[in-house]
């Protein structure tokens, strides 16, 4: 039998034969190490780049939700209470099945789109995250690398609205 992946558990800097989340990914020289530094690196920038596309995405999108949205008057019956719809009928508990009265319904389109970001996203955080749990610090190395480069570069704005409103907490890990 030729080398064989080598498992570790602890903190090591093992180059030759590390394998990288499967073993068809098996590092045999300097040179395929390197080359799996670099793809690594990718992932974490595309990561990145995923992220912000994903909220560039689902602002597009709301704006033009909410251009559609205001075409739209709401029919009065002449009551004088207001009108709820289906969703904002209170249930037995005493709440509406509709969390907020800004909530607009995005077509099937678009949510299959926003389901394929989201879904991708949360792969290759997954990937990167078992790249991770190599324990090898050259690769942890090259996640964290890639992830500064990915945010420095698709990260050169921010929304000082957002977060002065949100008072800088958010439940996100990353």
């Amino acid at each position: 039998m030729g080398p064989q992946c080598k498992l570790h558990m602890l903190w090591n800097t093992q180059v030759i034969d590390t394998c990288v989340v499967f073993p068809g990914w098996h590092i045999r020289s300097t040179s395929s190490f390197i080359f799996s530094f670099m793809i690594i690196v990718a992932l974490g920038i595309l990561y990145e780049y995923l992220r912000v596309f994903q909220k560039k995405y689902d602002y597009h999108l709301a704006l033009a939700l909410s251009s559609k949205a205001k075409g739209k008057l709401r029919i009065s019956s002449g009551r004088n209470t207001p009108e709820l719809s289906e969703q904002e009928q209170p249930t037995l508990l005493g709440r509406s099945l509709r969390s907020t009265a800004t909530e607009t319904p995005v077509p099937p389109i678009s949510r299959v789109i926003r389901a394929l970001l989201y879904g991708a996203c949360v792969f290759l955080s997954f990937f990167l995250m078992l790249v991770f749990m190599t324990y090898n610090a050259y690769l942890i190395t090259a996640v964290v690398l890639g992830a500064a480069i990915g945010h420095y570069v698709f990260g050169s704005t921010i929304d000082i609205d957002a977060l002065v409103a949100a008072d800088g907490k958010g439940m996100s890990c990353h």
